[in-house]
């Protein structure tokens, strides 16, 4: 019986949303677009197991894809700091 640890990478996972990185000029857009400002969006970490590999630094801004019965898709926007 192997004792072997397979690390298991969230991102693979058919539950997890997409998560895309967004150029600076589309960061400034979703800024304008909900009046606010990067500090005013809520928080992801850089080290979150989600947006692990994508090459996410802190000061950008991911936008989130989620599957919704009610809505088809659903999105969501996280300011990537620090941690």
């Amino acid at each position: 019986m192997s004792t072997e640890k397979k690390e298991i990478k969230i991102v693979d996972h058919i539950y997890q949303p997409k998560h895309e990185i967004l150029s600076k000029d589309e960061a400034e857009l979703v800024f304008k677009k909900f009046n606010s400002k990067p500090s005013q969006f809520p928080y992801i970490m850089s080290s979150d197991k989600g947006i692990q590999g994508s090459g996410a630094q802190p000061g950008d801004v991911i936008k989130i894809t989620r599957k919704s019965s009610t809505a088809g898709e659903s999105v969501y926007y996280r300011y990537v700091v620090e941690g």
